[in-house]
C-alpha cells in the first residue's frame, strides 16, 4: 500500500524505531537497581517499560513503594543517567535496513526529523555517532524547554520548522506513544512492529499502517520505485 501523498515531512521516534537501544538501557538501570539494593530485571522486561522519558522509566523499575519515594527516585534517576551516558552505545546499534532506509530518503529528497523522549543530549549524541552524515530538520528528545511525547507540540514545532502541513508529515515509531503523539499532532501514525511494542498496542492507540521492517517504509511512501 502506497500514501496518497508524498510525505512533506518524516518524524522518526528513537529507541525501538531507528536504533535498538535496549541492551544498554537494561545494562545501566539494572546496575542503578543493584546499587540501591533493589531487584533487577531481565532486558525482555524493559521493552514494556522504555518510551515515556527515563524519570517514569525509574519509577516503573523500582519496587512500588520506592516509586512513591520522591528523593529516591531522583537520587535513582541521576545514578541511571550517569550510568547510560557513559555506557549508551556499548551494545546499541541501528536497526538491520535503517541506515539504508535513511540515506534513500535523503537522497530522494524527503525531510526527516527525529523526536525522542530519551534526554535531549544522550538523543543528539546518539544520532551523531550512529547516523552522522544525515541531514535532519531536527534531532530533539526530552528537554524542559519542551513537554514529552504525546503531548502534540514538539512534533508540531518540528513540522512548522519544515514548512509542513501536519496532515502531509508521518510519524513513525514503537509505541503508543508515538502513535498518541502523531494522533493528536493530526499526523499519518506508522507503527513500527519490529520494534518494543505489540500490533495491538499500536493498533490500540491509532496506528494507520505498520510495517514490520524498516525499508517497508519505503514501499509506503513510493520511495522504493522512485528514481
Amino acid at each position: 500500500m502506497h500514501l496518497l501523498y508524498r510525505p512533506e515531512l518524516i518524524i522518526f521516534d528513537l529507541d525501538g524505531t531507528l536504533a535498538d537501544t535496549i541492551a544498554d538501557i537494561a545494562s545501566a538501570v539494572n546496575r542503578t537497581l543493584a546499587h540501591f539494593g533493589y531487584p533487577q530485571h531481565s532486558t525482555e522486561s524493559y521493552k514494556l517499560m522504555v518510551g515515556e522519558g527515563f524519570r517514569i522509566l525509574i519509577q516503573k523499575a523500582l519496587p512500588n513503594e520506592a516509586a512513591n519515594d520522591e528523593r529516591l527516585v531522583q537520587s535513582a534517576l541521576d545514578w541511571a543517567l550517569r550510568e547510560y551516558a557513559e555506557n549508551s552505545l556499548v551494545e546499541t546499534s541501528l536497526f538491520p535496513g535503517v541506515p539504508e532506509l535513511l540515506r534513500t530518503l535523503a537522497r530522494r529528497g524527503y525531510k526527516l526529523a527525529i523526536l525522542s523522549n530519551k534526554p535531549d543530549q544522550m538523543t543528539q549524541a546518539m544520532i551523531k555517532a550512529l547516523c552522522g552524515t544525515i541531514d535532519f530538520v531536527a534531532v530533539w528528545g526530552n528537554s524542559e524547554n519542551r513537554p514529552r511525547k504525546p503531548n502534540p507540540d514538539s512534533a508540531l514545532r518540528i513540522a512548522a520548522m519544515a514548512g509542513a502541513l501536519p496532515e502531509r508529515c508521518l510519524f513513525v515509531g514503537d509505541s503508543a506513544t508515538d502513535m498518541l503523539t502523531a494522533k493528536s499532532s493530526g499526523m499519518t501514525a506508522v507503527g513500527a512492529l519490529y520494534g518494543y511494542r505489540s500490533r495491538e498496542e499500536l493498533e490500540g492507540a491509532g496506528a494507520e499502517h505498520i510495517i514490520g521492517a524498516p525499508l517497508e517504509l519505503l514501499d509506503l511512501v513510493g520511495a522504493s520505485s522512485a528514481p
